[in-house]
């Protein structure tokens, strides 16, 4: 059995139901407890938890994030949630020198069980100080672990298996899927494990690959594919660090041609990285370069029309697309 859920539906209920199975969870973050988040992802925690384990903090993301990790080194489980990805960088030191090499300084005899949660991405008239994607920014960082789900199954499944990881990980929820998309989701426990890509859609004409929100664009993009005789092969890769080669070379190998798809700006971004991994290991395949549709490398636009310029459409994503096609 099931029920229908939005993505930001499946966020609070995958923490109330490890809230429930292990009292050593708890949620720490701004406005979390008496306002429910500022997107309304901790709504109703605090009354059924109390303030203790759904605590408003002050205005500090190194505080929000650094308490966490001392409280996960008591043997605490806690999700830290940052109001917007934007704002992260001020923890960066506590998430990158402290909470990602706790395991390796103490040679393995600690962990350090934290939940990162981190509302991130564009289309939502944010302008540049609330609709980063910073992603790419944490995936050079070995230790942690980087989750982007892209549907509220995997909203759901991925945080839980999160606060269960024993490890530091980073979950980046995109603020435009929150209550744009919804599908039906199991009523029992379950997780998704981490690390492990879907292929959210068979095909053997080109390899399509993104995550979050872009993942809604890239299927859009296929099923038109499809209508004109092209079959796109699409992989959700849900997880950035540590990421799924092997779905990606044998989905490369398959077709030979690779779009990859994000919206954080181009250089320096995880299509990079992916374009690094078939260049390296399945370039005898390819039949055309490698094609990466992203972001554009300028501070994210205000303006809506301005933001649905620097954005992938779906326009853009089909015609780069039908462009490597016919290479």
């Amino acid at each position: 059995m099931g029920h229908v859920a939005t993505y930001i539906d499946a966020i609070v209920e995958a923490q109330r139901e490890e809230m429930r199975r292990d009292e050593r969870v708890f949620v720490m973050g701004e406005d979390v407890g008496i306002y429910g988040g500022v997107f309304k992802a901790t709504k109703g925690l605090k009354d059924e938890f109390g303030f203790y384990r759904c605590l408003d903090t002050p205005i500090s993301e190194s505080l929000i994030v650094g308490a966490g990790i001392g409280a996960a080194l008591m043997g605490m489980r806690p999700i830290s949630e940052i109001q917007f990805a934007d704002f992260i960088h001020g923890a960066h030191d506590q998430i990158v020198n402290q909470a990602a090499k706790i395991f390796y300084r103490t040679g393995g005899t600690w962990a350090c069980p934290l939940v990162i949660r981190v509302p991130y991405g564009g289309d939502v008239g944010g302008g540049m100080y609330h609709s980063q994607s910073v992603e790419a920014w944490y995936v050079h960082v070995p230790g942690l672990k980087i989750v982007c789900p892209g549907t509220p199954r995997d909203a759901k499944g991925l945080l839980k298996a999160a606060v269960r990881d024993n490890n530091p990980v980073l979950y980046f929820e995109h603020k435009k899927l929150y209550r744009t998309i919804k599908e039906e989701i199991p009523d029992d426990d379950y997780v998704t494990p981490i690390g492990p890509a879907e292929v959210r859609r068979e095909g053997r004409h080109v390899t399509m690959i993104a995550f979050g929100l872009m993942l809604q664009r890239v299927l859009k993009v296929a099923e038109r594919l499809s209508g004109e005789g092209i079959e796109a092969e699409v992989i959700d890769l849900r997880t950035l660090l540590p990421m799924d080669k092997n779905t990606i070379i044998e989905s490369a190998k398959k077709t030979g041609k690779v779009v990859v798809v994000h919206e954080a700006p181009k250089t320096g971004g995880v299509g990079g990285e992916i374009a690094s991994i078939v260049a390296e290991q399945a370039f005898e395949y390819l039949d055309g370069p490698i094609v990466r549709v992203c972001g554009l490398d300028i501070p994210h636009p205000f303006h809506p029309k301005m933001e649905e310029f620097y954005l992938p459409s779906v326009e853009r994503i089909y015609e780069e697309t039908k462009k490597l096609v016919e290479y």
